[in-house]
């Protein structure tokens, strides 16, 4: 049974960063994709980011690019998610996700993790 657990959510000002981490288990994810999500209130979810297990660069959604780093511990089984610079507008559930290769499904998900940007 595969489990993703976020962490790392929290209160932060306009400015700050916070670090999110996704603990996977229950599959060896060797060929999988990594990637967050995010749904702001009244809002669909939105992608954020994706990364390999394999390694390799992080892509990014306009939005967070050069803000937001995606990064992989293999060793550790956990995926990060460095955020700087927040604006009120990442104000959202994070979530993490899973998926067997570039093109299948995002078939597994974490519980969420919330993350507020005050002024």
């Amino acid at each position: 049974q595969v489990q993703l657990e976020e962490s790392g959510g929290g209160l932060v000002q306009a400015g700050g960063s916070l670090r999110l981490s996704c603990q996977a288990s229950g599959r060896t994810f060797r060929g999988y994709d990594m990637g967050w999500f995010r749904q702001a209130p009244g809002k669909d979810r939105a992608f954020v980011a994706r990364i390999s297990w394999t390694g390799g660069s992080g892509f990014y959604a306009d939005s967070v690019k050069g803000r937001f780093t995606i990064s992989a511990d293999n060793a550790k089984n956990t995926v990060y998610l460095q955020m700087n610079s927040l604006k009120l507008e990442d104000t959202a559930v994070y979530f993490c996700a899973s998926r067997a290769g570039a093109v299948r499904p995002w078939d597994y998900w974490g519980q969420g993790t919330q993350v507020t940007v005050s002024s």
